[in-house]
């Protein structure tokens, strides 16, 4: 079958242009080669390129023969290898029919074979377009065009085939949805909605990586509910799930329970998001559920939520394979999001050391979502930004002016005492009680005696 063929003038960027060269070296050498799969449909919808990919019906060993420097050559049995040329890695994977998949992953075999059934085997239709940089035309076996322009992503051919073959594709569909703007076909729906119990087989890794892109992307609400009407936050965050039906208390929370709460709150994220501080705030009210009681006059409280959710989002990142900085981060402005009710009354020193806080800037901005996502008072939120304005970065975090050898020569012993004390002088130079070292030598001195 011929495919529908439409010109395109792709962007021309040094990108492109080493692309193309590559694309030369092959056909030059009597293969067909077209740049493939996203890189296309992005082209197409006038988005920038991040990568290109080149299909070609070279086998990995002639493309292995035609450049000098190629890695990766234990995909060569699935039949792609990586050319480097230049500062950019290109994917070249051969024309291929896959074989039975049994892993819910990778097929147990490859056969090489045309540009039209590797087309096929693709997952969605505005993936599988193939482009040919020395013609300036596209190649449509699948008609990946025709959904670009209603803005429909749909499976190629059988939807539960597609996704039996890898189910992680069930996540890139909520994923290529929501980061496109584009409806789900209703079948491939209904099917992503019936199948999504079996991502469990995934790796957690694999799962991480598409929620982050998913969450952390152009329209994180949309992935948001996408990954949860698939069923797939039930699948791989049922702490999500149970958030659902969880009743707050209504002077503070008019908007209703956690888990609309919470969705207000990716709503309320910009397009692509720190990460920090999206999953702070999934994961900033985790264990409401766990500590949801109604104390005698009838009010619901959520006594130490923060500290019992940043041990569960521990839990929940370390499922899912986060570096240990990444769930550092999010533990700690999950344990601390209620510290804001106190701030007001801080002492000085105090509240210096709260602005000081390594991922101060995500939560504060945490803050301002919770605030803007139930009662709506930002009054803390203005306070915090002008007193952060207010002080110089040498105010908020400034060099001690007396350390812990300091305190060893004026006779006092190493141990907790010496902590305790050099907390103290810290905390009085940051309330201002001395601006030089000589000054808290002698505060320091008048404390060593009294101890």
């Amino acid at each position: 079958m011929n495919p529908a063929t439409f010109p395109l003038a792709f962007p021309e960027t040094p990108l492109t242009v080493s692309a193309r060269e590559v694309v030369r070296a092959l056909t030059g050498s009597g293969h067909a080669a077209y740049f493939a799969g996203g890189c296309v449909r992005d082209a197409l919808l006038g988005r920038a390129e991040q990568d290109i990919d080149i299909a070609t019906d070279a086998t990995p060993d002639q493309v292995q023969k035609l450049f000098p420097r190629v890695t990766d050559l234990q995909g060569k049995n699935f039949g792609v290898v990586r050319v480097m040329r230049g500062p950019w890695v290109f994917e070249i994977a051969t024309f291929r029919k896959d074989g039975a998949y049994q892993d819910g992953r990778r097929p147990d075999h490859v056969t090489f074979t045309t540009a039209e059934e590797d087309a096929r085997r693709r997952d969605f239709t505005v993936n599988g377009l193939f482009y040919d940089p020395l013609t300036l035309t596209v190649l449509d076996y699948v008609g990946g065009r025709a959904d670009l322009d209603s803005k429909t992503l749909r499976c190629i051919g059988s939807p539960s085939a597609r996704f039996g073959e890898d189910y992680l594709r069930m996540f890139r569909a909520a994923r290529f949805a929501a980061e496109l703007d584009f409806a789900i076909e209703p079948e491939t729906w209904r099917t992503l909605t019936v199948m999504s119990p079996k991502t469990v087989a995934l790796a957690p890794e694999r799962v991480r990586d598409e929620l982050v892109r998913a969450l952390c992307g152009s329209h994180p609400l949309k992935a948001f509910d996408l990954l949860d009407q698939a069923g797939l936050f039930r699948a791989w965050l049922p702490e999500v799930e149970a958030l659902k039906g969880v009743a707050q208390p209504p002077q503070f929370h008019p908007e209703g329970d956690v888990f609309v709460h919470t969705r207000l709150m990716v709503g309320g994220l910009p397009a692509r998001p720190d990460l920090t501080l999206t999953l702070s705030v999934l994961l900033h009210d985790i264990a409401k559920p766990d500590t949801h009681a109604v104390d005698d006059t009838g009010r619901i409280r959520f006594n130490g939520h923060e500290a019992v959710g940043a041990a569960k989002a521990e839990k929940i990142l370390r499922r899912l394979r986060f570096s240990n900085e990444q769930i550092e981060a999010v533990t700690m402005c999950v344990a601390g999001h209620m510290m804001f009710k106190d701030a007001p009354k801080m002492r000085l020193s105090t509240l210096k050391r709260f602005l000081a806080r390594p991922w101060f800037e995500q939560e504060l901005e945490l803050h301002r979502l919770d605030c803007a996502s139930s009662h709506g008072s930002l009054d803390i939120h203005e306070m915090l930004k002008e007193k952060r304005a207010a002080f110089s970065q040498e105010e908020v975090k400034p060099r001690p002016l007396v350390n812990g050898h300091d305190l060893i020569k004026l006779g006092l012993p190493p141990g907790r005492q010496l902590g305790k004390l050099l907390t103290l002088l810290m905390d009085e130079q940051l309330e201002g009680r001395f601006a030089d070292r000589d000054a808290a030598l002698a505060r320091a001195g008048e404390l060593a005696g009294r101890c």
